[in-house]
This record gives C-alpha cells, sequence and structure tokens, in this order.
C-alpha cells in the first residue's frame, strides 16, 4: 500500500511537474528496490510496510544531518533542498509520537513484559519496533529505557 501511495504521488508530481517531489519520491523507489534486493539476497521477503517506515526513518535522519552540516559549512541553499526532502518523505510516515507519549509508551511497555535489568533491553526494542514502527524515534526511545531500567 505505501509502495502504491509513492507510485500514485509520483505519477501526480510528473503531471504537476513539480520537480523536486519527483526527485525525491524517485529516490524513495530506488532506496526501496535496493533494500528489497538486499533482502532477497539474503533469502529474506521484501520489505513489509514496518520495513519501509523504517527505511524512511533512516533517509530522514541522514538528510537532517546533511542539511546540519550544509547549514554549519554556509550552505544555505543545500540545506533547503535536505529539509525539503525531508518534508516529503515525512508524509509518508505516520505522524511521530511526542517525547511525553513515547515515555509513557515505554513505561507501560515495560511494566507488560516485566522489564527489570538491562538483559531486558532487547527484548522491550523488539517490542517497540513492532509496535511503534514509524511512529517514534527508537534512539531517543533507547535511551528512555536504559534510564527507566537504571531506575529500578
Amino acid at each position: 500500500m505505501l509502495r502504491d501511495n509513492i507510485n500514485t504521488a509520483m505519477k501526480d508530481a510528473m503531471k504537476a511537474r513539480d520537480e523536486r517531489r519527483v526527485g525525491t519520491l524517485r529516490m524513495m523507489n530506488a532506496a526501496i528496490q535496493n533494500a528489497d534486493l538486499a533482502a532477497q539476497g539474503e533469502g529474506k521477503a521484501v520489505l513489509n510496510e514496518a520495513d519501509l517506515m523504517s527505511l524512511f526513518q533512516k533517509m530522514i535522519k541522514q538528510r537532517q544531518e546533511s542539511a546540519e552540516l550544509y547549514e554549519k559549512g554556509g550552505r544555505p541553499e543545500l540545506a533547503e533542498k535536505e529539509k525539503a526532502e525531508v518534508e516529503i518523505i515525512a508524509a509518508y510516515l505516520p505522524k511521530q509520537m511526542s517525547d511525553a507519549e513515547a515515555g509513557h509508551a515505554i513505561s507501560v511497555l515495560l511494566q507488560e513484559i516485566n522489564a527489570e535489568t538491562m538483559k531486558d533491553m532487547g527484548r522491550a526494542m523488539a517490542t517497540l519496533r513492532e509496535r511503534f514502527a514509524g511512529k517514534m524515534d527508537f534512539g531517543k526511545a533507547s535511551g528512555k529505557i536504559k534510564e527507566l531500567l537504571s531506575k529500578k
């Protein structure tokens, strides 16, 4: 479904002659195809929706880092290009949880799976990724889990 949405959006952007959107959507399609080929090479199935969301989050993070570097390097025009791509990619992800919402979800999850020590970190992260794919920054979530488990 996500793949279809991207392809439909690309056709619409082509008709509207929106070059930036077309370029970004083509880049997203290329990333999907590369990831699918890599997965098939490892004997796995093509990417599912959760995997695609994870891929898009990585793409967003890369562009945010690039924009920051461009701004530090005095290249605001390139930083703006990266930020525009982030907006286009982010449109295909579910709304991100706020830090407060994520913290609450993590606390509830840790109680639910009876996580008590740092040994439970992997299990907690796996469950979070399963339930909140595309909705949560897992880098921040990891820090929050460590914080909560170290208090116990």
